[in-house]
């Protein structure tokens, strides 16, 4: 994909094994919901957020300690008229080791500000990606679920060329 996609980074002081495997535990940063393998290649896995946001995404590339790869399959938001939005984006994780800790550099491929959900999406993105994943990392609880509302506090999106 072409265009301006989401991206942000958070910093955190664990290693970046102990950050890929926090990023495999979907269920406890993302959503309970969750049905099916998050952390076998190859594997498909369903998000669900009550009856607001349903995806069935693929599990494409795991590199321990170094980045976790998903490609959206199907997605249903009841937000937005075009459901095609998600379809074939690319959810990205990278890990670089930094000055003891780890940065993480998030990506949402094809995630682009001239989409409807863009607004809510990436406010979504920075309450998981600033409150749930970095809390489950350094404290081993999550907050799965959280209030996008609360992602107006979250991490300054960066977009990318890609």
């Amino acid at each position: 994909m072409t265009g301006l996609s989401f991206s942000t980074t958070f910093s955190v002081d664990r290693t970046p094994q102990q950050v890929f495997d926090a990023i495999n535990d979907v269920r406890a940063w993302w959503s309970e919901e969750v049905d099916g393998p998050t952390d076998v290649e190859g594997g498909e896995f369903t998000f669900r957020v009550k009856d607001v946001h349903r995806s069935r995404i693929r599990v494409t590339e795991l590199v321990p300690g170094e980045r976790v790869v998903w490609t959206v399959l199907e997605n249903h938001m009841s937000f937005v008229e075009d459901q095609t939005e998600w379809v074939g984006t690319e959810i990205r994780f990278d890990l670089t080791a930094r000055d003891g800790g780890t940065e993480v550099r998030f990506t949402h491929v094809g995630l682009l500000p001239d989409h409807e959900c863009y607004d809510v999406c990436s406010k979504a993105w920075g309450y998981y990606l600033r409150e749930s994943l970095p809390n489950l990392v350094t404290t081993g609880e999550g907050k799965p679920e959280g209030k996008p509302d609360d992602a107006l506090r979250g991490p300054e999106p960066s977009l990318v060329t890609g």
